[in-house]
């Protein structure tokens, strides 16, 4: 079965059109209690939207009525709730978050009592109750809140750290997307005695995502390079992804740092099987750079929860996504834009070098990609089109080359993506394949 609902990240959408709306969002919740069983204890947060409040009051509203128990953690990071989940042995968690999408989008996604998401057979099963009539618990469940939520999370991104580990006297620049990290990652910098210049910490609702935050990597570049920052600091709306800038006010993607964490880690002979995860979208160089260390990557599908998921099955303890999603699965059950940023700005004062040193272990092949638009989302692999104009591509740039089309998990997007040793001859056939893909479905 396919979900209807789900998508790599929860069920996602504009607010007050179905599915995010405050009438799913109750049958949302009694599903998950159905699905759970008996009397559940579930943790709800959210990001800083200006429906958080609506959809937190609607989904607390479904798992009461079905006799679950509700404790409410207010705006906070993505992976704080998943952390609480973990530390208080709840049954469950669930997020309230568009995560990078704009301020108008909002999102429901579910943590089990182990911290991960949900999968996809869960969701599955959530799915199949919701068009069901059920009668409501004869004994409603209570809803509470938490006040020190963000004080736990922070000291629990903290003890990820080395006993005594301070950052004093590193100038960091932040921004926090307007989101749930405004007061987090501050928190948390302050505490550890760096010198933190904070900005977009001042969420209105509205300003959340809005020309700043990860996805917006020209804004990090010049607070870095405004306040004379040694690095840059980026989160998106949830704060489970990570953009950082070196001093120079130069971005990193995710292949970057997690070439910089897992080159470390291999040398210290605590990685696994010498392997860390990356998706089908992360950089050849990055198989390239970690052959080279007596190292591999394992590839999977797009989405932290597949990356986690790869990792979980191998026994592998770091992995990510080329977005900024990293896992170090020793300190947490998911994407921790906070414990990643730790973990670079550990090995920059341990090493004593800069970030723009500590980059430059991966070389990266050139990429050409395209994001379109689509009103639709007919499989790829029936557009004959598409394929012949995929197939020419692949010939074009083998034997070490390779070309992804996909669409979103989280969008209404198709994404494509070249990689080889051509940039010419990479942006010429994503050019092709763009254009067939808009005469075949309108992209």
């Amino acid at each position: 079965m396919k979900r209807r609902y789900f998508g790599t990240d929860g069920v996602r959408g504009r607010f007050g059109e179905e599915p995010i709306s405050p009438g799913f969002a109750t049958r949302l919740g009694s599903a998950l209690v159905a699905v759970l069983g008996g009397r559940p204890v579930i943790a709800i947060g959210r990001d800083t939207r200006a429906s958080g409040p609506v959809l937190e009051e609607a989904l607390a509203r479904g798992i009461t009525s079905a006799g679950g128990d509700v404790i409410l953690l207010g705006v906070i990071p993505t992976p704080g709730v998943a952390a609480f989940v973990v530390a208080n042995r709840l049954n469950a968690g669930a997020v309230i978050s568009a995560s990078h999408n704009p301020p108008d989008d909002n999102g429901i996604k579910f943590f089990s009592g182990a911290g991960f998401k949900l999968p996809d057979e869960d969701e599955l099963r959530i799915e199949g109750m919701l068009e069901e009539t059920r009668t409501p618990a004869t004994e409603p469940g209570r809803v509470s809140s938490n006040q020190d939520a963000i004080g736990q999370y922070v000291a629990h991104a903290i003890r990820s750290l080395p006993s005594g580990f301070r950052l004093d006297s590193l100038k960091i620049a932040v921004d926090c997307a307007n989101g749930a990290a405004s007061d987090a990652t501050p928190l948390a910098l302050k505490k550890l005695g760096a010198e933190a210049h904070v900005f977009h910490a001042s969420p209105d609702g509205r300003n959340i995502n809005a020309d700043c935050g990860s996805t917006v990597a020209a804004e990090i570049s010049r607070l870095t390079k405004e306040t004379g920052a040694q690095v840059g600091l980026s989160h998106d709306g949830d704060a489970d992804r990570l953009l950082l800038c070196d001093e120079t006010g130069d971005p990193l993607d995710g292949d970057e740092m997690l070439a910089i964490a897992g080159l470390d880690l291999l040398q210290r002979g605590e990685l696994p099987q010498k392997t860390i995860v990356a998706t089908v979208m992360s950089n050849l160089g990055l198989d390239e750079v970690l052959e080279d260390a007596g190292g591999k990557v394992v590839r999977s599908a797009v989405g932290d929860r597949y990356v986690l998921e790869a990792m979980r099955a191998g026994g592998y303890i770091l992995g990510g996504e080329q977005s900024g999603h990293m896992i170090f699965l020793r300190h947490g059950t998911t994407g921790d834009g906070l414990v990643s940023a730790l973990q670079i700005l550990r090995l920059m004062r341990e090493s004593g070098r800069t970030l723009a040193a500590l980059r430059k272990v991966l070389r990266k092949y050139p990429q050409a990609q395209r994001d379109l638009a689509v009103r639709s989302k007919p499989p790829l692999e029936e557009l004959a089109d598409v394929q012949s104009a995929v197939h020419a591509a692949e010939s074009a740039l083998a034997p070490r080359g390779r070309v992804l089309v996909r669409y979103s998990g989280t969008e209404p997007k198709v994404r494509v993506l070249l990689e080889g040793r051509d940039a010419a001859l990479l942006s010429q056939h994503a050019d092709l394949i763009a254009g067939t893909l808009r005469e075949s479905i309108g992209a």
